[in-house]
Parts: C-alpha cells; sequence; structure tokens
C-alpha cells in the first residue's frame, strides 16, 4: 500500500494539531483496501468464477475505468491474481489468491445479514448451497471451544500502547 500522512496513517498515533489520530484498527485496514465501491463486489464475482473483465464489467455495474482501478488495486495487494486467456487482442482474467479466498466467508455473512435484514423472505437473489447439500447459513465460531460467537461473550483487549476500549489513554 502506499505511504500516507500521518494524520492518514493507522499505526500512527498523532493526527495533525497534536490530536490523537483514530484508533488502530484492523478493520480500518482492510476497509482502506476492500471497503472501496466496488471492491467486494468484484471479489464476489471472482469467487464465483466470473474474472474476465467484460463479466466484471457486465454483473457489478461498475463503469470500466473505476472497474480497472479496482482490479489493479486487488491485484497488488495480493487478494487477486491476473492470468493471461488471450494475446491477440490481450485479455486478462482474474482468480483469487488464498489470501482473496479467505475472505469469502466474509462475503456470505454479509449475503446472510442482507437477506434477513435487507429482503423478504421470498426475495433473495441467491443461496449458497454446501458441499453437504444443505444451503449454507454461515455462523462464527470460536476455533477453541467451538461455540456460536455472541456479542455479550466477548471482552476486548486493545494492544497499541496509548489505548483502551473506551479511546486513548489520558497521556
Amino acid at each position: 500500500m502506499a505511504a500516507t500522512k500521518d494524520s492518514e496513517d493507522p499505526k500512527s498515533s498523532q493526527g495533525s494539531k497534536g490530536s490523537k489520530a483514530p484508533r488502530p484498527c484492523s478493520i480500518a485496514d482492510a476497509l482502506a483496501l476492500v471497503g472501496e465501491k466496488y471492491s467486494l463486489l468484484v471479489l464476489r464475482e471472482v469467487c464465483l468464477g466470473n474474472g474476465r473483465f467484460d463479466q466484471l464489467v457486465r454483473n457489478i455495474g461498475a463503469p470500466r475505468d473505476i472497474l480497472a482501478t479496482r482490479l489493479r488495486r486487488l491485484v497488488e495487494a495480493g487478494i487477486l491474481t491476473r492470468r493471461a486467456y488471450s494475446e491477440r487482442p490481450q485479455r486478462f482474467e482474474y482468480r483469487p489468491t488464498p489470501a482473496g479466498l479467505e475472505l469469502e466467508p466474509v462475503l456470505m455473512t454479509l449475503m446472510a445479514w442482507g437477506d434477513r435484514h435487507l429482503r423478504a423472505d421470498d426475495d433473495r437473489p441467491m443461496v449458497i448451497e454446501h458441499a453437504c447439500g444443505n444451503e449454507l447459513i454461515p455462523l462464527v465460531t470460536c476455533s477453541a471451544c467451538g461455540e456460536n460467537v455472541r456479542h455479550e461473550d466477548l471482552t476486548a483487549h486493545p494492544q497499541t500502547p496509548g489505548w483502551t476500549v473506551t479511546g486513548p489513554s489520558a497521556a
């Protein structure tokens, strides 16, 4: 990723005018990369096997120049790979890397949330089937105990010096 000014650097603790910068956060870091408009939709399509540029334009509806920018950034970040499938004219297809495939459960969870909260039960645009033959209903579970993750069972432990759960500590 490109270097940023101190006030925008997620690892910097001092912003402009001596104020504290936003909380250092891996969610913010991830969103800086995949939170741009169309980036997760690119990943959706590539994970569905639609990795050619014309397929992506058609299925996402993104302007070609913006889509090209998103693809370049996702390739540079190691989320997608680009492979030539035609020399004349030169054309490429995109595939998820192992890091890109690690984002697929995030996509499935977002889709399930959207189905539950933004659509009627009979208005879901897609159903994903698991290898077991049943509809996938993604759940987040603890890898140590196997229990479903619930908000009331979580405790945050900030690891960045100078930060507490409620914000920057008084200096």
